[in-house]
């Protein structure tokens, strides 16, 4: 089955084009890379790859090679012959050996694609002289040469450290010019970043050399240490540079799309249907003579509405992506994650296939890196303190989605140690979010952690802790027009669930009045509409509510969050909205009806509203605002209008 490349901005040049296609082809193949190499369990005995394995990783970088030579990104060109030659020696090797070399190759990969990011954004190229460094010396050792074979044979090996600085910079003294000067001396056996505990960072060499101390004593001046070094195992030095934490998740341009030909098939038949549809309706109405003759109009117009709404979800289609695509980046990031916490972490993925809005999927791979990054610290035990609490030593992450309705549900969950109420609880009041004497309320708890600056962590590590990541993860899913909620047992674990819209684009929407001026909200948003008396309308402290379900229902009245006349009608219709903690009622005068809307968002700041998401056009040509309850919700709570 085909597929064809789609970009967003046509006025491109014809390179700008094939750019595009390039870093989409490059997406696939890394991705293809990525899924093959951490499908080879670490834990997994003795068993080695097999043949295919190896065979589709090196058609996938050997792709890779080729394709960057044609646009002329180099260093992604010399990464990529470097792994498949180091794939090629690999492949001869052990299991335990496959293992480690994996893993360094999965390291390279978040060198391309950090080349391709900066490429892609016109920045400066990242120096990647010692990721080739180390895939040489890997090659080298896959290979099992003796030292004798790459370097001379009475030589002496040495160890320089050069540390950068701005000074030695302006001196045009850089990790590059050193490595040509020690080139100079001899074969650069190894080569390493080493980071201090001051954040700064040392470059260690291993250089093999037969000259005199004195040819090299002047390298100080230039920033360089030396000393002499008894001959080390070279993946001693290998596995301690392997940068794991800094996680690349991805390169895909927002702007491209691959789609299959099929979908482009069902367009241009629905395009052709509405052509002849326009050329039917034509004839119709210059024949026109007599009531008669409308009736022929009349079932052209259904006719039209039909096919237009099947080219509406046609176009969808054609913007839909699978979900999968960042599900299976979170196994990348795990992989990474439980190599520096000494964690043990099967990732469980299931609803890969559910289908998005390719914008929506894309802006879900942040708040979904956050959740995982947060199962992974916070969640997860160590294997010993699992093995002493009747766990398995290896812990479980589950990312699941599927569809419900016009949304798409998607969890996260762990097995973890779960939630500590009384150590949040005492956070949040050292933080002043409760008072001193107040217990903490459940339904609060999301909230409360998802604050700005919360967090139970003393100290920031690699995976998280400082404290931002689940305000924004709760500000994406607000933007997106979605939900969040979590669920948490202790010694259990925890599960966060989002809904999400499956488009931001199009969707039905009820059209609401408040004192005469009219509204859409996306009926994704509304779990059920009700209709009170305001007689009803119970007051406790600063919060109005009705009895609802065997419980009471929270009200928000857009006449008082708009600052329109308080005087309402005797009669209101609620929208029952889902808030995360339970759910709360915006009050509206009245339904008018439901619509298909097309949104367009409010992207200027200036225009910009709190509870307005954007607009859209009726057919009488008047613009219509349309609501964002999450976010009328979160901003009433600001003002202080709601205490729930």
């Amino acid at each position: 089955m085909g597929k064809f490349t789609m970009s967003s901005n046509p006025g491109k040049s014809f390179f700008d084009e094939f750019l595009d296609d390039y870093f989409a082809e490059c997406e696939e193949h890394l991705s293809s890379a990525r899924s093959h190499l951490i499908s080879f369990n670490p834990a997994d005995g003795t068993r080695q790859p097999d043949e295919g394995v190896f065979n589709d990783l090196l058609r996938n970088f050997h792709s890779l090679k080729g394709l960057s030579a044609m646009v002329g990104v180099e260093e992604a060109t010399q990464l990529s012959h470097h792994i498949e030659d180091y794939l090629r020696e690999l492949r001869q090797c052990d299991a335990a050996a496959c293992r480690q070399g994996f893993e360094r190759v999965l390291a390279a990969i978040g060198t391309i694609e950090d080349v391709l990011a900066a490429r892609r954004k016109s920045q400066p190229m990242p120096d990647i002289a010692m990721v080739l460094l180390q895939l040489e010396t890997a090659t080298r050792e896959a290979r099992s040469e003796p030292p004798s074979q790459v370097g001379e044979p009475t030589a002496q090996n040495w160890r320089f450290a050069f540390k950068p600085s701005n000074e030695l910079a302006a001196r045009g003294i850089t990790v590059s010019t050193v490595r040509e000067k020690l080139r100079g001396l001899g074969q650069i056996m190894q080569a390493a970043p080493r980071v201090l505990a001051d954040g700064g960072i040392i470059f260690d060499f291993t250089v093999a050399t037969t000259k005199p101390v004195e040819e090299f004593e002047d390298f100080v001046s230039e920033g360089l240490e030396y000393s002499s070094l008894s001959e080390e195992p070279l993946s001693a030095v290998l596995e301690t540079t392997q940068p794991t934490s800094q996680i690349s998740v991805g390169v895909g341009g927002h702007n491209v799309i691959r789609v299959e030909m099929n979908r482009l098939d069902d367009l241009m038949r629905l395009v052709g249907d509405l052509v002849v549809s326009r050329f039917r309706l034509d004839q119709a109405i210059s024949s026109t003579n007599g009531t008669h003759s409308w009736s022929h109009v009349e079932e052209i117009n259904l006719s039209m509405e039909r096919q237009l709404r099947e080219l509406r979800e046609a176009v969808m289609r054609v913007r839909m992506v699978p979900i999968g695509q960042v599900f299976e980046r979170m196994r990348f990031v795990v992989r990474g994650l439980e190599r520096d916490g000494g964690k043990s972490i099967e990732v469980r993925i299931r609803g890969q296939e559910t289908e998005l809005d390719k914008i929506i999927v894309e802006a879900m791979l942040e708040p979904l890196l956050h959740l995982v990054r947060n199962a992974v610290s916070h969640g997860l035990e160590l294997p010993e303190e699992r093995r002493a609490s009747g766990k398995p030593p290896i812990g479980i992450i589950k990312l699941s989605a599927a569809t419900a309705g016009d949304t798409v549900v998607i969890n996260v969950e762990d097995d973890g140690r779960g939630m500590d109420l009384d150590k949040i609880a005492d956070r949040a009041r050292a933080c002043g979010f409760i008072a001193q004497d107040e217990p903490l309320d459940p339904k609060r708890l999301l909230d409360i952690i998802s604050a700005p600056g919360f967090t139970t962590r003393e100290q920031a590590d690699l995976a998280s802790g400082r404290g931002v990541g689940m305000a924004a993860v709760q500000a994406t899913v607000a933007e997106l027009g979605g939900s969040m909620s979590m669920e948490s047992i202790q010694r259990q674990g925890t599960r966060f669930t989002i809904r999400v819209p499956l488009t931001l684009l199009i969707a039905d929407s009820l059209l609401v009045t408040v004192a005469q001026q009219s509204f859409a909200v996306p009926q994704s948003a509304v779990q059920e509409v009700l209709s009170v008396e305001s007689a009803s309308v119970k007051v406790l402290e600063n919060n109005e509510m009705v009895s609802f379900r065997g419980g009471v229902l929270p009200i928000l009245r857009l006449r008082k969050f708009f600052g329109f006349d308080s005087a309402g009608p005797e009669r209101m219709h609620l929208l029952v909205i889902g808030n995360g903690n339970g759910q709360l009622g915006l009050a509206v005068d009245r339904i008018t009806g439901q619509r298909e809307i097309v949104l367009r968002v409010a992207r200027d700041p200036l225009l910009k509203a709190p509870g307005i998401v954007g607009a859209t056009e009726l057919g009488d040509g008047r613009p219509l605002l349309i609501l964002d309850p999450h976010s009328l919700i979160r901003a009433a709570r600001e003002r202080e209008m709601l205490d729930v």
